[in-house]
């Protein structure tokens, strides 16, 4: 046990154990956040048995938690190795880097679970570019450990909100093909089925 404690904290195999501990984190965060948006998919939009909509919960939880354990660990793998390259020092460039072979290899092969990943990356990428409240513009982080998250501006994210769900509606009602298929299952339960009732109890209690 004091081998395997003094291996755990040495500084010599902090980078490697990091690695590992990436890994195990993707993992996890993948279960949690998967798992419960599975079920709910399953019961609000599900097809087939139980048993077949328990298999697709399971096959899904099991992408998205693996996919995450792969991306974490290939990037982390990759910024170690630039970082080694360069002498010990990590430059600007190289999380940029590691993110896009990360990338490529994780999550490149077109599936649903993957989709819904990306988009959720990119939607956050593209409002990152929103003044910040307080700010004139957005300030530039130097340590990612130290640095917190600051919040839109509110006139920009206002602007920002509006714009985005004009052009979803728009999107739903004239190209409704180019909408991610999660997304267009919710709009059409929300939108569409909320056009068409038989009875009291198709009004208020079920769908349909």
């Amino acid at each position: 046990m004091d081998t395997l404690q003094h291996i755990l904290t040495n500084p010599a195999y902090h980078d490697y154990l990091a690695i590992l501990k990436g890994a195990r984190n993707g993992f996890v965060y993948g279960v949690k956040v998967r798992f419960p948006h599975a079920v709910v998919m399953s019961i609000l939009f599900g097809r087939g048995d139980w048993q077949t909509r328990l298999q697709n919960i399971y096959r899904a939880t099991r992408q998205h938690a693996f996919n995450l354990a792969k991306f974490v660990t290939l990037y982390k793998t990759f910024l170690l190795i630039q970082r080694k390259a360069n002498g010990g020092k990590e430059r600007s460039s190289d999380t940029f880097i590691a993110g896009l072979l990360g990338g490529y290899v994780v999550f490149g092969d077109r599936n649903a679970v993957n989709e819904q990943i990306v988009l959720y990356v990119v939607s956050r990428v593209i409002s990152s570019f929103l003044p910040r409240a307080g700010t004139s513009a957005s300030p530039k982080s130097t340590t990612g450990s130290t640095v917190k998250p600051i919040p839109p501006d509110s006139r920009y994210f206002t602007a920002f909100a509006a714009l985005s769900w004009g052009a979803v509606m728009w999107l739903f009602r004239h190209r409704g093909e180019t909408i991610q298929p999660g997304m267009f299952n919710s709009m059409t339960y929300l939108y569409r089925d909320s056009e068409t009732w038989t009875n009291l109890r198709t009004l208020l209690w079920h769908n349909k």
